[in-house]
């Protein structure tokens, strides 16, 4: 295929509503539905349902914020241009670093999570195993696991290479199922069995404390509801984003936070009262139950029809997620590549309109981490950090945007922004904290590899980007504090100075702290009208080009 040397603005506008909609549904109903439930009610117990509650209502605020960005701001990779409007390229940079981050390890994580979860059927995983079984390898794809990985692969791939529309089109009939599924064995199970008691067994209601239920939301549960920012990431080609976007993105967190709320419900119910009554280490009483979760709850209820199904959606739920991922890696790395300290090929489109480097890209470091990912769950720690990165960086943009580009149009408006904004903020900051100093120090090192790759790029182009260094100064306090913060926490620091809910204080008055200081750094007007002034073709997509 040639690809047209034409850096930006080749991106086609044509995904609607629904398309929009399904998108960012499709991302948050993947492999966390699947595993998710059953991971929390391990660490939070009963509680686990407080802790999606919790989770919807801080990623709540994301949105919303994501929702006015998205639809006054319609770029491709819009998380990673955002910051670069309202603090230059330096913060543009490391929030598109993030993002590229988070997403481009998801499909690789929803692949191990669909082949995970297939495998622990008896039949598949005497047959057909694709899990190393024992030894220092136990959970690691086999040789005939990593064929059908990299298989699962290069059909997202190929799914995105045939254009945004293609892919949201067939992404519409996907989500359907994803959705209709998880739905219907939340019915079946619950109308079957469902057991109140279950809800103060083991410890009462909230055996771990709020430590568990704060705990279970990086070990999963904020994990399956990320995702509805993916609208955003396709705002470039969106037919009507003004009209369109905010309510894609609300419509879906709406849908995504009641089904998973009512998942966990159903899940506790449907437990046996004996394996939960002396704790919630096996909830389902065994070990493979960690993988077959809804399997094993559909058998037990004598659902067999829905255990089939549910092996079915095992399949199309993580794939569905995983190729809107590849997509969105995609147009992140499109959106750096816009930059002169990045490779141009990345910002390059074939013909149809398609960022075929990004995406091939996407596929190869995809694929490249394939190996080295031991579990579900040794991932989504890491992958929920990086989100909660990029999620912050949002609140933050809009913020100093409302300040220095007021006067634009914008179709929808985030309600009390001088509240919202910053307990976004805040929300974004806590769920970086309750992941673990083990997961926070090693993504803020990464941090530090991209913004040092940025600095190489930098130089060679001699692009200037260093002139906006002091309004990305506040980022070395962000992430330095919270490298201090994990340490000295109650999340895996090994020191715990901060007793339980001072910590959460402290979090939250160091996030504010950041927030009106990087304030009070923005970009001047007339450079943040400069900056906006680079993707005029996609903003301003509705003027007559001469």
């Amino acid at each position: 295929m040639t690809l047209e040397t034409v850096r930006s603005g080749q991106l086609r506008r044509s995904v609607g509503f629904y398309g929009l909609m399904f998108v960012s549904l499709g991302s948050i109903i993947g492999s966390g539905w699947l595993l998710g439930a059953l991971n929390a009610a391990q660490v939070a117990g009963p509680a686990s349902v407080l802790s999606w509650i919790l989770a919807a209502a801080l990623l709540a605020l994301l949105a919303l914020t994501y929702a006015e960005l998205g639809a006054a701001y319609p770029v491709a990779g819009g998380a990673a241009r955002y910051p670069y409007y309202s603090h230059g390229p330096i913060a543009g940079f490391a929030a598109g670093w993030a993002s590229w981050l988070q997403a481009v390890f998801i499909p690789p994580i929803e692949v191990v999570a669909a082949i995970t979860y297939v495998n622990s059927v008896d039949w598949v995983h005497t047959n057909f195993n694709m899990l190393h079984s024992a030894g220092p390898d136990a959970g690691l794809l086999n040789g005939t696991g990593l064929v059908v990985a990299l298989l699962l692969m290069v059909v997202f791939t190929s799914i995105n290479l045939g254009g945004a529309k293609f892919l949201s089109d067939s992404n519409i009939i996907v989500v359907v199922w994803k959705t209709v599924v998880p739905f219907l064995a939340v019915v079946v199970v619950a109308g079957t069995q469902f057991n109140p008691d279950n809800f103060h067994a083991g410890g009462g209601f909230m055996p771990f404390g709020f430590h568990g239920v704060f705990a279970a939301l990086t070990g999963g549960v904020v994990f399956a509801l990320q995702g509805f920012e993916q609208a955003g990431q396709l705002a470039g080609e969106a037919r009507n984003p003004k009209k369109d976007l905010a309510r894609a993105i609300l419509s879906a967190m709406a849908i995504g936070a009641v089904l998973y709320a009512l998942l966990q419900v159903a899940m506790i119910g449907a437990l046996k009262p004996s394996d939960v009554l002396h704790g919630w280490a096996k909830p389902l009483g065994s070990d493979p139950s960690a993988y077959g979760a809804w399997y094993s709850l559909a058998l037990a209820v004598g659902a067999v029809w829905l255990a089939k199904a549910l092996l079915i959606d095992a399949v199309i739920s993580p794939a569905g997620t995983g190729i809107v991922y590849v997509g969105t890696s995609a147009r992140l790395s499109y959106a750096l590549g816009e930059e002169r300290e990045m490779p141009s090929a990345l910002a390059s489109t074939s013909k149809k309109g398609v960022p075929v480097v990004s995406i091939l890209v996407a596929f190869v470091v995809g694929c490249l981490a394939l190996g080295p990912f031991k579990s579900w769950n040794a991932l989504v720690a890491a992958v929920t950090a990086a989100t909660a990165i990029m999620y912050a960086f949002a609140p933050l943009s809009l913020a100093a945007l409302h300040k220095l580009d007021g006067r634009r149009p914008r179709a929808y408006r985030v309600p009390l922004p001088k509240i919202v904004l910053p307990a976004a903020f805040c929300a974004a900051n806590l769920i970086l904290y309750w992941g673990g100093f083990a997961t926070t120090w090693k993504l803020v090192c990464v941090m530090v590899l991209g913004l040092g790759l940025f600095t190489i790029g930098a130089w060679r182009q001699r692009t200037g980007a260093a002139a906006s260094l002091l309004n990305a100064i506040w980022m070395v306090p962000w992430f330095g504090g919270h490298v201090a913060l994990g340490a000295l926490g109650r999340y895996g620091g090994g020191y715990e100075v901060l007793p339980n809910w001072v910590d959460i204080v402290v979090v939250i008055g160091f996030a504010l702290a950041i927030f009106y200081s990087a304030l009070r750094l923005t970009l001047a007007p007339d450079a943040v009208v400069t900056a906006i002034a680079k993707d005029a073709h996609q903003i301003d997509y509705e003027k007559p080009t001469t």
